[in-house]
């Protein structure tokens, strides 16, 4: 489950100075966690996880693209219970931090409601002492927070929109529809 004091939940209302908005997750030495409805900043979380003893930062960013099979994208919404979110990404954070070797810091933050064309819906940041660690811990946070999390997403299209599953969603499958 990992060590909840390495973590400082906020409430909604509350807007720290540092600029991590609301739901943030983070001590001056701890992982950064946090859903958030604000705009995203790589830069921010960049300086986060930066560790004088780490040569390599590798990062994701997710944005919204402006089409999808062939139809043209305007936004994506999402949705969360958000105390459930961040409490399965802080066990995601905890297993990466615990299974890769030499990573020192991380950040996993995502976005909430609208994310309108080329702004972040999620954004991970790794520092490790080397760079293959850095780069495979940041690709199992993504993998497995889209497979893991209950965050939700709406594709809003020019002709109208759908819910979207992850591909790589894991969860608990839909009941089956009860016959007549």
């Amino acid at each position: 489950q990992g060590d909840a004091s390495r973590y400082c939940i906020t409430k909604r209302a509350f807007q720290p100075a540092s600029g991590l908005g609301p739901m943030a997750a983070a001590d001056s030495d701890g992982p950064v966690v946090r859903v958030t409805h604000d705009r995203l900043d790589i830069d921010e979380l960049v300086r986060k996880v930066t560790d004088p003893a780490c040569g390599a930062i590798a990062t994701f960013s997710g944005t919204t693209r402006n089409n999808f099979d062939g139809r043209e994208v305007v936004r994506l919404e999402y949705e969360a219970y958000e105390p459930m979110a961040v409490k399965e990404m802080r066990t995601i954070v905890d297993e990466t931090l615990a299974t890769f070797a030499g990573v020192r810091r991380v950040a996993c933050v995502h976005r909430l409601g609208l994310v309108p064309i080329g702004e972040s819906s999620v954004i991970i940041a790794v520092s490790g002492e080397h760079r293959p660690e850095a780069f495979d811990a940041c690709r199992h946070l993504i993998d497995t927070v889209k497979a893991r999390v209950p965050i939700w997403k709406k594709e809003i299209y020019s002709d109208g929109s759908s819910w979207k599953a992850n591909k790589e969603w894991i969860g608990v499958e839909a009941p089956p529809a009860a016959s007549a």
